[in-house]
């Protein structure tokens, strides 16, 4: 998902990490072919789509493009900050074939949804952008059928935020971190927190509980195989952490705002969170941990855990008027300008590989070989059109766990018959 980067980036992306599964796409026809093809060598004004702008990471961005493109100026439009809200209204608009809506911002989990839907412009021919530069697990989640749909914009990887003026070492195990939660009720703060509200930000955690204990939601071959032992391990470690008062009960409403916001008022130990969280916790006014919290990869089972690859590619719409103006802006958003800027002004992690050893940067962001950490050892989501039947399945059986509604064996039992049911949707 935030689905959450400072867009929120969840979940964001966000954000929701599946082991990775292909499937076959829906034909988009040859409609769709002429759609893509229309406009390739037109140039002029274009709308960029985006998620909540809450780093002020794109109008800057935007400014400085305008100021050197007067007859091709790029116009802001501002969606809200929920991952489902973004999809839907990209959706609405995709449907109704709307010329405005040029570039997109896509949850990596939707590039494959919309190409296979024939929505978005292959970026061969006319098209073509230069990956060779970029990590190639970003590249991946912007292709679908071997063909590159989007470009890779910002990737992400969870980062675990603790108080390090009372955490001298930070956890490398779940248990260690549940161990250390006597720290935190003797301080009189929550131990841990991450997003366990029911949306797409759930499925990241209940991902990354099950991959960091050593099972999986789908096993290599692509199929479900969540009703295991170690999966159950996983999802009992959470919902034990809820009884036992480690996660607070409120986080069973926390999206990755209300977590951060916890966070920086002190009143948390550890947060699982997006690189994001790292420039705000350090400049909001209202942060009371400004100097006291630091970083490391998210805990698994004997050692750093299983991270989701998150983050969000550019595409442009098929409908687009101004395609050769929309290609020439997805350059600009990957070159290493755009991407260090991304980086200082909004935490968000580039996906230019040399940037995690550059100099400039790590001086100012001494997270980046930590972050590179976890995007190296994340899951992919799974690549499939269908996502929104296999992300389901994992919220509402996750949160019928954590709520106590389900046992934890009922509730992967109940998963993997859903998984089975969304996976098998387009045969």
């Amino acid at each position: 998902m935030k689905t959450t980067r400072a867009k929120v980036r969840f979940a964001s992306v966000a954000g929701v990490a599946v082991i990775g599964l292909v499937l076959t796409g829906c034909s988009s026809g040859s409609s769709a072919s002429n759609d893509a093809q229309n406009g390739q060598d037109s140039r002029g004004p274009i709308t960029y789509v985006q998620g909540k702008d809450n780093s002020n990471v794109v109008r800057p961005l935007i400014a400085k493009w305008n100021a050197a493109h007067k007859d091709e100026k790029v116009t802001f439009k501002e969606q809200s900050d929920q991952a489902d809200q973004q999809h839907d209204d990209l959706v609405q608009h995709f449907q109704a074939k709307d010329a405005n809506y040029d570039v997109v911002d896509v949850d990596v989990v939707w590039t494959a949804e919309f190409a296979a839907k024939g929505w978005l412009t292959p970026l061969t021919g006319k098209m073509k952008i230069d990956t060779s530069k970029l990590l190639p697990a970003t590249v991946k989640t912007a292709t679908y059928n071997n063909t590159l749909y989007a470009a890779p914009q910002t990737s992400d990887g969870a980062l675990l935020y603790y108080r390090k003026d009372l955490v001298k070492t930070p956890p490398t195990t779940w248990s260690e971190m549940m161990a250390d939660c006597k720290i935190a009720k003797d301080n009189g703060i929550g131990c841990y927190a991450g997003q366990f509200a029911k949306y797409e930000g759930l499925t990241v955690n209940a991902s990354e509980a099950i991959n960091g204990s050593g099972g999986s939601v789908l096993n290599k071959g692509g199929s479900p195989d969540v009703d295991t032992s170690d999966a159950k391990a996983g999802l009992q470690n959470l919902v034990d952490a809820f009884k036992d008062g480690n996660i607070p009960a409120e986080a069973i409403t926390y999206q990755e705002e209300q977590g951060r916001t916890a966070f920086e008022a002190g009143k948390l130990l550890f947060l699982r969170n997006w690189p994001y969280v790292y420039s705000l916790a350090k400049t909001d006014g209202s942060s009371t941990v400004k100097d006291t919290f630091g970083i490391a990869p998210i805990p698994g089972k004997d050692g750093t855990g299983a991270s989701t690859l998150g983050g969000h590619n550019a595409a442009i719409s098929v409908y687009s008027k101004h395609k050769a103006t929309a290609h020439d802006f997805l350059e600009y958003l990957e070159s290493n300008e755009t991407q260090k800027f991304f980086a200082t002004q909004g935490s968000l992690a580039p996906v230019v590989g040399d940037l995690y050893t550059d100099s400039e940067l790590t001086s100012k962001l001494p997270y980046l070989p930590t972050l590179l950490k976890s995007i190296e050892s994340a899951e992919p989501r799974p690549v499939t059109p269908f996502y929104p039947a296999v992300t389901k399945a994992v919220q509402d059986n996750t949160y019928a766990a954590l709520k106590g509604s389900k046992s934890v064996d009922e509730a992967l039992k109940d998963m993997q018959a859903a998984l089975k049911t969304a996976t098998s949707s387009g045969n």
